[in-house]
């Protein structure tokens, strides 16, 4: 078959898909050695031994063997409703509780439900690289707004409604963010709130790193606020929380009507999460949080090593303090950081530290690198090192 015939059998709109930066970094670090990764958002400390224990209570029981019901095991959506009402202050019940592979299939289960080819949708930027190609991939347009650097990277309001047209269909946005560790604050999600009622809009928030915020931050769930409770999409998982991210389990909260919606997206994706990995979700919520606390603290400690590193090398980057997630996203100085993917490739090859080039973030990106520091401590002295050797 001939070169020409090959690509027309292709689709053209995931052929023009770009690769993921941070696959094609987690690639080329395969061919060094002995890399230190500041570039995988993957804990290394394990899913808490009592969450593995479930599972395999499960398994040994013949508990895993069929599907689920496709919108998740009735008691384990009965459990998230309960973990939404204590800790979101959502008012939720289980017919507005879908259970998801993992966050990423949850949000393209709701855009699925809320975009028609040709919407546009509003993102946040620095965003989530995935959301761009899941509007892209669904025949959306993503509409990037640019978010205020010097204030921690924080929404900008004035900015978003100027970006609305006729065409605005969704605001997609996480808080706290991946990749700038921005908590967006009550007055700005309740500015976005407004600006939704007003367009008749849907927000989806994306909300996994929700217990991972730090000093005076707080993470609000703008579904709390009754009256946009109808406009607004939650999705959240358990893969971030519990330190689960190979269990790839994440659940939405909507109104019925649009889980519903949602749920005929997700029957074509996934039939069920798996079904293995919701008895260990189902044990990670009703089970202890003690390990959520501990796990918040060591990415505190990380994120305060991490900070004291960057300000060593004030020359060569400046930052934005996060105030949550386990990601930060610092602007590179250095005359080459001009050119992100280039800069972060040559820190791989001859400092071997694995990082994200700010690129694959939006537009408002380059120049910049992600950070992420769920890593082992030792590991970020051992990463600096290495970084502050090649650069002096």
């Amino acid at each position: 078959m001939n070169i020409q015939r090959e690509s027309e059998l292709r689709s053209k709109r995931i052929t023009a898909m770009p690769r993921s930066v941070i696959h094609m970094m987690s690639a080329l670090a395969r061919d060094v050695d002995d890399p230190v990764s500041l570039s995988w958002a993957k804990p290394v400390h394990g899913t808490p031994e009592h969450i593995n224990a479930a599972a395999a209570k499960a398994v040994k029981d013949g508990l895993c063997s069929g599907y689920s019901p496709g919108m998740g095991l009735p008691e384990l959506r009965e459990a998230i409703a309960v973990k939404l009402r204590r800790d979101n202050s959502i008012p939720a019940r289980p017919d507005e509780v879908l259970v998801t592979v993992g966050a990423i299939e949850g949000i393209t289960a709701a855009l699925a439900a809320v975009i028609d080819p040709g919407d546009e949708v509003l993102l946040p930027s620095p965003n989530y690289s995935t959301h761009t190609e899941q509007v892209r991939m669904l025949s959306g347009k993503p509409v990037f707004v640019p978010c205020i650097e010097e204030e921690g990277f924080r929404p900008d309001i004035a900015a978003l409604r100027a970006a609305v047209t006729r065409s605005t269909k969704a605001i997609l946005l996480s808080t706290p963010s991946n990749p700038t560790g921005a908590v967006f604050n009550e007055a700005d999600l309740r500015a976005i709130g407004d600006l939704a009622l007003e367009h008749n809009l849907t927000v989806i928030i994306d909300e996994a790193y929700e217990y991972f915020v730090f000093d005076d931050a707080v993470h609000f769930s703008l579904a709390s606020v009754p009256e946009y409770r109808s406009s607004v999409i939650s999705v959240f998982t358990v893969t971030k929380t519990y330190a689960m991210t190979g269990w790839r389990i994440g659940y939405v909260h909507a109104r019925s009507d649009l889980v519903f919606e949602m749920n005929k997206a997700h029957n074509c994706m996934a039939i069920c999460a798996p079904v293995v990995s919701q008895y260990a979700s189902l044990a990670a919520i009703n089970g202890p949080q003690d390990c959520v606390e501990d796990f918040r603290l060591k990415y505190l400690r990380n994120r305060d090593r991490v900070c004291e590193r960057l300000d060593a090398l004030s020359e060569h980057f400046s930052y934005q303090r996060p105030a949550g997630s386990y990601c930060m996203f610092p602007r590179i100085l250095h005359p080459d950081g001009k050119n992100s993917l280039e800069f972060c490739k040559r820190m791989l090859t001859e400092a071997r530290v694995s990082t994200t080039p700010g690129v694959g973030f939006g537009p408002g990106g380059e120049e910049h690198m992600r950070i992420t520091f769920c890593c082992a401590y030792e590991d970020i002295d051992r990463a600096f090192d290495r970084i502050e050797a090649w650069l002096t």
